[in-house]
């Protein structure tokens, strides 16, 4: 099984890695965690693409269940996930269980993004909890019609998406619930307020030491 984690990560925080964890062991396999180069629906990010993988690098350290696929980094133009998930199935053949994790914070906009339909043509989605979110399907009709309606026949446990290559949903739990967001992150930062716990300790002493989203010398510490 191959388990894809894509995003902006600017930068990655503790968030991000309690839904990395969380999703490889409920799944039982690593996450390989996708940077992207340049995110055609979000703003653009804080950091330089190289700088946030290099972030992701320090984070992931020596946990074995965690990886970093530069893949996004290497294509040129805008990154769509549905072209890294066709370019992943090409590699790993047809039989193999292909997940896209994504926070349902994400997920209640899926029907914004690029063939989003095409998605479940090549991989399953894992929807993980996120502040403000929930993980019925009552939510998910309520904030995203159209999203649910897709997703309705789908709907599976986390642990029957290794019964088939493609096509399934499910939701992931996160306990405990974190918190952090990107942009509550960089607010911090840039306010020189208390940031640094929300991040894992190589990747705020990184941003530190580069004076990134507007940690000058002495903010924040």
């Amino acid at each position: 099984m191959r388990l894809l984690y894509g995003g902006t990560f600017d930068p990655v925080h503790e968030g991000h890695l309690a839904i990395a964890r969380a999703a490889a062991q409920a799944l039982d396999a690593p996450v390989y965690l996708l940077p992207a180069a340049d995110p055609p629906h979000r703003a653009p990010p804080g950091a330089s693409a190289q700088q946030r993988a290099l972030m992701l690098d320090l984070a992931v350290g020596c946990d074995s269940r965690l990886r970093v696929d530069r893949r996004e980094l290497q294509r040129e133009g805008p990154s769509f996930t549905i072209d890294t998930l066709a370019e992943v199935r090409d590699e790993i053949g047809a039989d193999e269980p292909l997940v896209w994790i994504m926070g349902l914070d994400s997920l209640r906009q899926l029907d914004e993004w690029r063939d989003w339909r095409r998605i479940f043509d090549f991989a399953h989605v894992l929807g993980a909890e996120r502040p403000g979110t929930r993980v019925d399907e009552a939510w998910l009709l309520e904030q995203a019609p159209v999203v649910h309606a897709e997703l309705a026949p789908r709907w599976r446990e986390p642990a029957a998406l290794a019964t088939a290559a493609a096509g399934g949903y499910a939701p992931l739990p996160i306990r405990p619930l974190r918190a952090e967001s990107a942009t509550e992150v960089r607010r911090r930062i840039a306010a020189g307020g208390d940031w640094q716990a929300l991040l894992p300790a190589p990747v705020a002493r990184y941003i530190r030491e580069q004076g990134l989203y507007g940690c000058g010398s002495g903010a924040g510490v």
